[in-house]
């Protein structure tokens, strides 16, 4: 199963965890694949935490690190907003439509202010926070890989890891965005289909991999979406990838940190019960189908903002209706997460150490049978 990316990352397996939960990062390194925090949602303050605990929990192991700087946000065209700048460009139509939701499904107000501004803090999904986690992410040597989505990655970004020594990878959804990331000097390409949780583009993983293979040959290429056990391990390998990049599947691992209620939701959902919605974040994203989602699709309703404004006008909603979901049901209906099409695999709780393995000796048993029926054709010619 040793192929160019365990080389290049000094891992034993090709398997690249992404979760925000830092201990299925640690969980996933121990293993011998490479845990990759999604650092997005962290403050600054918060991810020195979180990447100080990683260093003592994964030993002589290195992690990698998930950023998101798209390509075009608004407030791009000015250097960038800050979080007050942002929230007074919110339309009162949509925070008007917010509060209905929240007071149709009976969703309480959170203990503090209810509507406290983020002041000058940078607005997330932009270059100004994201340069700001960067910063912490420079300062912790066994981070061994930068992550990039939703645009070709920058040049300070490429620039600085290099010079530290780090592998750069870029996550991409069509052939043209792989080139673009090839030129800006990322050393590795993670092609995400349809299927996958998050955002995502229109093409679905099996058609995707391998155009990109041929895109950027010899760059390595990971294949995400779709990917939750040995035998999609097996098929990604085929088509030229050189690993896997999963998500959803740590979701309902035993270390993550998933919202109870939503972990439950996963455990008993199937493939067709997810969506790409832009009610959370501005663009289109794969999520598990709510009452949440169901109702921006409403064509009665007003349309998603653009990225960021979208998260920043949902943000103190998706709190309150987490606070509430264990027990009002109006908050239960509307609770959802990211999640891929995979979700309909994701039907027992593991360790996330013991997923790791689990796609592994899935993979061996799906080569095996490939072999063993190469071999069985040999003879007979």
């Amino acid at each position: 199963m040793r192929t160019a990316v365990c080389d290049l990352l000094g891992i034993e397996f090709p398997i690249l965890a992404f979760s925000h939960c830092r201990d299925v990062v640690a969980a996933v390194t121990r293993a011998g694949g490479l845990g990759v925090l999604g650092a997005v949602a962290y403050s600054p303050e918060q991810l020195e935490v979180a990447l100080d605990w990683l260093d003592q929990e994964v030993g002589e192991r290195g992690y990698g690190v998930d950023v998101i700087i798209p390509a075009r946000y608004v407030g791009d065209e000015s250097g960038g907003l800050s979080a007050a700048q942002a929230e007074s460009l919110l339309p009162a139509e949509h925070r008007a439509f917010v509060d209905d939701i929240l007071e149709r499904y009976g969703v309480g107000p959170l203990p503090e202010e209810p509507h406290r501004s983020r002041g000058e803090r940078p607005v997330p999904f932009s270059n100004r926070s994201a340069q700001d986690l960067l910063e912490v992410v420079w300062r912790h040597p066994k981070v061994k890989l930068i992550a990039n989505a939703l645009g070709p990655a920058p040049d300070h970004l490429v620039g600085e890891a290099h010079s530290r020594g780090l592998v750069v990878a870029g996550l991409v959804g069509k052939p043209e965005h792989a080139r673009r990331q090839r030129d800006a000097g990322v050393d590795l390409i993670i092609a995400q289909g349809s299927e996958a949780g998050g955002h995502t583009g229109e093409i679905g993983t099996m058609v995707l991999v391998p155009q990109v293979v041929d895109a950027v040959t010899p760059l390595p290429v990971l294949a995400a979406g779709g990917i939750a056990d040995g035998r999609q391990v097996a098929a990604a390998l085929a088509l030229g990838a050189a690993g896997v990049w999963c998500g959803s599947v740590w979701l309902t691992t035993e270390e993550a940190e998933t919202h109870p209620v939503v972990k439950e939701k996963f455990l008993a959902a199937t493939s067709a019960d997810t969506v790409r919605s832009r009610s959370k974040t501005g663009k289109p994203a794969r999520q598990l189908r709510s009452a949440w989602t169901d109702e921006w699709d409403r064509t009665d309703t007003p349309d998603p903002l653009g990225m960021p404004l979208q998260s920043l006008l949902v943000a103190e909603a998706e709190a309150r209706i987490a606070r509430s979901a264990a027990s009002a049901p109006g908050a239960r209906q509307l609770i959802n997460y990211f999640v891929g099409q995979a979700v309909g695999q994701m039907n027992t709780s593991r360790p996330a150490g013991q997923v790791v393995m689990d796609l592994v000796e899935g993979y061996i048993e799906a080569a095996s049978r490939l072999a063993e029926g190469l071999s069985a054709e040999a003879d007979k010619g």
